[in-house]
């Protein structure tokens, strides 16, 4: 039988002892769950930034993997936890939008909101939902155990603004989740977003009140070296870039900035 592959992305570094502790409570649970580190140097607090790598990388793993997501900075309020089943597998951490990306990208079959208390620990602080809360509810389903167990199912999920494209005629507008160690701008515009409206080939790129004209490109060498363009990157989603070029210098572009694509 597979190990169950359960995987943790957070924004809680790798100084403090928060990681081992999420760790131990899934292995306390499910002693054979494969544990994989994403990521956990997400920016702190970013929730757009968790959202984009959790979207980017989850679709890699095998189908049923359970995937954790914690960049929580509403952490004991009255924000839910949530356990989504999608058509590849679960996503499970706080309805602040870190999970939607990967859950759109995936295809939502169910969402459950985080209720049983007979899979959290016995005891739940205000300010570590990771360790009491969502490893264990992720450690129970690795073991078998039904997501709709663990909670009523929800039609609703947050979507904040940094998920959503705004689609007119022949232009659509988004925003940067993304700015890798190359300078590649990656929006959360889609290759499908892009079709909606007709964009093709040549593109003008409008931020602020500048604009330019890029192609539409398949490679970074497309062009030539320190020309800019845009493409749909290895993560599915648009980017621009220069090629061998810094593209967030060259537009001083960062994450959040509002970006649209128009003929």
């Amino acid at each position: 039988m597979k190990r169950p592959i359960v995987t943790l992305l957070t924004d809680f570094g790798l100084e403090d002892p928060y990681v081992a502790e999420m760790k131990g409570v899934i292995s306390g649970i499910c002693s054979n769950a494969n544990i994989i580190d994403i990521s956990h140097d997400i920016e702190k607090f970013n929730i757009r930034l968790g959202a984009f790598i959790l979207a980017s990388v989850s679709r890699f793993f095998p189908k049923r993997t359970i995937n954790i997501a914690v960049v929580d900075p509403g952490v004991g309020t009255e924000r839910r936890g949530l356990c989504v089943e999608t058509l590849k597998g679960f996503l499970i951490g706080p309805d602040n939008g870190v999970l939607v990306l990967a859950a759109r990208t995936q295809g939502i079959k169910h969402a459950y909101v985080i209720e049983n208390s007979r899979y959290l620990l016995h005891e739940v602080s205000h300010t570590f939902h990771g360790r009491d809360i969502f490893a264990p509810v992720a450690a129970h389903i690795a073991c078998g155990v039904r997501p709709s167990n663990i909670g009523s199912q929800t039609s609703k999920m947050a979507v904040p603004k940094f998920v959503k494209t705004v689609k007119k005629k022949r232009a659509v507008t988004g925003e940067i989740l993304y700015v890798d160690s190359f300078g590649n701008a990656a929006t959360n515009i889609t290759e499908k977003d892009l079709e909606t409206v007709g964009l093709r080939q040549q593109l003008r790129l409008k931020i602020d009140n500048c604009q330019t004209k890029l192609k539409f490109c398949n490679a970074y060498g497309d062009v030539e070296v320190g020309e800019a363009l845009t493409l749909i990157g290895s993560h599915g989603f648009l980017e621009v870039s220069v090629n061998q070029g810094d593209a967030s210098k060259d537009f001083a572009l960062k994450i959040g900035d509002k970006i649209t694509f128009c003929t």
